[in-house]
């Protein structure tokens, strides 16, 4: 059982959600939406504390208005934080007793795994690092699905003190129902609580989802809200590339995840730090490499570019004239170094020196990340 809420991004759809839903509460908790832990720890920049209120009625609209637009730093966010569009608006449950519950996918069982604690409300982290024996996993077999044994050995686990332990196993059962039928790749609540009334709530949650099935999630994925996103890792998704920010100064474009790491790691072994993991794909297109090129050089951050791509099915000719072609696009005004191997490299290498570009060509991936820390040092 999850309490009523509802998410409003404006006061007037606040005030329409007091009258509408919650007509008779006194009290009410708000809710700062932002896809960062640690909120109700956050303060704002403008000096309010915590991302998370519980306050009378009439005080939501007053305190909703002092989160809304404003920015939130919390120890997840980073000090940039990140910007408060929404609020969720929720009913206050007195709780008499927080656990923790959460599904994850689990490679050493190949499948769903039950993780219960009957201590909740606080960092998992720490209680399993001070307390290993009060976290109790269960596997779930994938071909059979949930058990009532599976179920009752979660509830052991959770140890709810007033609510009905039938009641509790079912409860079990139907959120790996959800797990599984949502295509969730993680399901988080923390605390799953006992009120005052014997109810079994999700007092908080978080959910993740599989991108792989947003095909027949539509409605979920409908719910994605991109401002909450690095836009650089949103305009590489619409590209169908694979990219995650990083805090470095050379900026990586890389076919294959695995060569995108071993570059990562050669960097930091000449004394760089790379300012991203950019997997361009086996089978990037020219436009593709283009906006890869884009990405990389809108991060003020980047004062060096390194190509590293090894040609299979990737063609080393179109990664070519797709860094020929970007620097059209953009104005290229950190330096460029190009290790270029395997399918069509010779035609490549001849793209990229006929095209007129100051470009440092590497021989192997030693090399180029070598040439590239001396390059960025020389900026």
């Amino acid at each position: 059982m999850f309490p009523k809420g509802v998410a409003v991004s404006s006061l007037e759809e606040l005030r329409n959600a007091i009258q509408t839903t919650f007509p008779n509460d006194k009290e009410l908790v708000v809710k700062s939406q932002i896809l960062a832990g640690g909120r109700g720890l956050g303060k704002f920049t403008s000096g309010l504390q915590g991302g998370v209120h519980i306050v009378k009625a009439e005080q939501a609209e007053e305190i909703a208005g002092k989160m809304l637009g404003q920015t939130l730093v919390t120890k997840q966010t980073g000090p940039q934080g990140k910007v408060v569009s929404k609020v969720y608006l929720c009913e206050k449950v007195s709780l008499v007793n927080e656990m923790y519950f959460a599904i994850t996918l689990d490679r050493t069982t190949a499948g769903p795994l039950i993780i219960a604690c009957r201590e909740g409300g606080t960092s998992i982290e720490d209680l399993a690092e001070k307390y290993p024996d009060m976290i109790i996993k269960v596997p779930i077999d994938v071909f059979k699905g949930i058990t009532d044994e599976d179920a009752a050995k979660v509830v052991d686990g959770l140890a709810p003190k007033v609510a009905d332990r039938s009641a509790s196993i079912e409860q079990v059962k139907k959120l790996y129902n959800l797990f599984r039928e949502s295509d969730c790749t993680q399901l988080e609540i923390n605390p799953i609580a006992e009120t005052s009334d014997n109810r079994l709530v999700a007092a908080d949650a978080k959910l993740n989802f599989d991108d792989n099935a947003a095909y027949r999630q539509k409605e979920t994925f409908a719910l994605r809200d991109p401002t909450q996103e690095d836009p650089r890792e949103v305009a590489a998704a619409k590209a169908d590339l694979n990219y995650i920010g990083l805090d470095g100064e050379i900026g990586c474009m890389v076919n294959g995840a695995g060569l995108a790491m071993a570059t990562m790691d050669i960097i930091k072994l000449h004394g760089g730090t790379p300012a991203n993991f950019l997997d361009v794909g086996g089978n990037a297109s020219e436009s593709q490499v283009v906006e890869a090129f884009k990405i990389l050089t809108s991060d003020d951050k980047v004062k060096a570019i390194l190509v590293n791509i090894f040609g299979g099915i990737m063609k080393c000719d179109v990664i070519a004239s797709g860094i020929v072609n970007a620097a059209k696009h953009v104005s290229l005004k950190v330096p460029v170094v190009v290790r270029l191997e395997g399918t069509n490299v010779d035609q490549g290498k001849r793209i990229l020196k006929e095209s007129g570009m100051a470009l440092i060509t590497a021989e192997d991936l030693d090399d180029a990340a070598e040439k590239a820390v001396k390059a960025l040092k020389s900026t």
